[in-house]
């Protein structure tokens, strides 16, 4: 049986329910409060800013591919370049902390990036819509894989029983 005290001070706040009022957690439970969800304005802004970033994302690699002249086209079809397969990989790194993924996953996206151009220009087959294919196809190929590993850990074994 679990027991609580009441710590109301001189205006602070009551925790009769056990949780700590600087961060909401409870410390029965063994969590630090680094597993909640966001919730209120910060979920918000982190949904926009993904929608933001798809956007352009989207926008950069369309006016690539279609080859259409706009001053537009460089900064986006750049942040699609990098943003994509950094999407990618951090969707398969999730064992890291959020930093740790971040960095890692940039890192990886450059190096994809360097490596695709370095065997385009190697094999004479350079083109810019061929380097958006191909690592269009990179971090397809790699979300698809990690929906498939994410769907293949979800499904019950038969092996215990």
């Amino acid at each position: 049986m679990q027991t609580s005290r009441s710590t109301t001070g001189p205006g602070g706040p009551d925790t009769t329910d056990g949780t700590d009022p600087a961060d909401g957690t409870d410390p029965a439970d063994g969590t630090d409060g680094a597993e909640r969800t966001r919730s209120g304005p910060a979920r918000d802004l982190t949904a926009l800013l993904a929608g933001a970033a798809t956007a352009a994302g989207a926008l950069g690699a369309l006016l690539a591919f279609t080859g259409q002249e706009s001053p537009l086209r460089g900064p986006f079809a750049l942040f699609f370049l990098i943003a994509a397969p950094a999407a990618a990989i951090a969707a398969a790194l999730t064992g890291l902390e959020p930093l740790g993924r971040a960095v890692a996953a940039l890192a990886g996206a450059m190096a994809v990036d360097l490596l695709v151009a370095q065997v385009m220009l190697a094999t004479r087959h350079w083109s810019v819509r061929g380097g958006l294919v191909a690592v269009t196809a990179f971090s397809a190929l790699v979300l698809l894989l990690v929906a498939a590993r994410r769907a293949h850990d979800r499904r019950p074994s038969g092996r215990g029983r």
